[in-house]
């Protein structure tokens, strides 16, 4: 959505609100489509003494998979984007600026990559999760699992000694 601010551009206390739908369900994240559902985008931009500044959020709720037991599960995720509008750069290092194209603003592009930027790398159903067991697979989170503890094989010798000693 290309948002036109010809009519805020120089009339300072000015505002414009925004509100569209994103479809991302053709992303790909680790094998996986999680973002299934719309992503709403709502914001502003607000001409501030000649500067103008962008505000967005983009929201939606995520078909998860916790990467430590394997639960599939919901999440709310949500992404706050700001930055300065500008007719002209003066200082061509400055990420925090974006260029106005003919007096518009591609709000959606911006939405887009701040989302896809914040996407998580590790997903987890709470941050106590316990996961699974490595050896016999059990989720750890409804109880300990059956499996004794495993030596290591570096101090399997002193364990068959410790052992033995015990059944004397």
């Amino acid at each position: 959505m290309r948002i036109d601010v010809k009519p805020i551009l120089h009339t300072p206390g000015k505002r414009l609100d925004f509100r569209f739908s994103l479809d991302l369900s053709d992303l790909e994240f680790s094998g996986r489509r999680p973002i299934s559902r719309p992503v709403e985008v709502e914001g502003t931009v607000t001409n501030s003494a000649d500067v103008l500044e962008l505000e967005l959020t983009a929201t939606s709720t995520l078909d998860a998979v916790c990467d430590r037991c394997g639960k599939s599960f919901l999440q709310e995720k949500s992404v706050p984007f700001r930055c300065l509008l500008a007719e002209e750069l003066q200082n061509e290092d400055n990420d925090e600026i974006v260029l106005l194209e003919n007096g518009e603003v591609d709000a959606e592009e911006l939405a887009r990559t701040a989302f896809i930027l914040e996407m998580d790398t590790k997903t987890l159903c709470s941050e106590d999760c316990k996961g699974l067991c490595p050896r016999c697979g059990a989720d750890l989170n409804l109880g300990p699992c059956g499996c004794g503890k495993e030596t290591d094989p570096r101090l399997a010798v002193l364990a068959k000694l410790l052992e033995n000693r015990e059944n004397e």
